[in-house]
């Protein structure tokens, strides 16, 4: 089965997201779920490894394959999300460490809001979320508000 390019991608996204606020919504709950998925991986202990950087072993494991995704589809999509993903990551630890509760309880409370939000969106939009068709499409949502930067700043992808 031939790769989807991104702009395919893009489109189908587009779909279910056409109203302003179900939009607005997006753009504060996808990139909440997005760092509260990152955390969850954080928060899981990793082996005993001497290096400090394997810390965080499974946390890197999973965004290099979330990587993979986006480097078949674009490149500078894919360099976007790995500045995104840097900035989920360097946040998790940091809350790791300074946070009052613990991070995969912060990020359990984060993913539940904002997965509410992100229904209410789509209850305003009228439209089913696109993941219901394919679980895929999960990684598109924060690729898609990147795409919107990189429109607004002139940036092809």
């Amino acid at each position: 089965m031939p790769v989807r390019s991104i702009h395919q991608w893009f489109a189908e996204y587009g779909e279910s997201h056409q109203n302003a606020t179900n939009t607005l919504i997006h753009w504060i709950c996808v990139p909440a779920i997005y760092f509260s998925v990152v955390g969850l991986v954080v928060s899981i202990p990793s082996p005993a490894v001497p290096v400090l950087a394997a810390h965080h072993v499974w946390a890197y494991l999973a965004l290099l394959a979330v990587l993979f995704f986006y480097v078949q589809r674009s490149i500078p999509i894919a360099v976007g999300m790995v500045v995104w993903n840097v900035l989920c990551v360097v946040l998790a630890i940091w809350l790791q460490h300074h946070a009052p509760w613990p991070l995969w309880a912060i990020c359990i409370v984060v993913f539940a809001l904002a997965w509410v939000g992100q229904f209410y969106g789509h209850h305003v939009e009228g439209k089913k979320p696109s993941f219901l068709k394919d679980l895929q499409i999960l990684l598109i949502g924060p690729a898609w508000l990147l795409a919107k930067v990189y429109r607004r700043f002139g940036i092809p992808f």
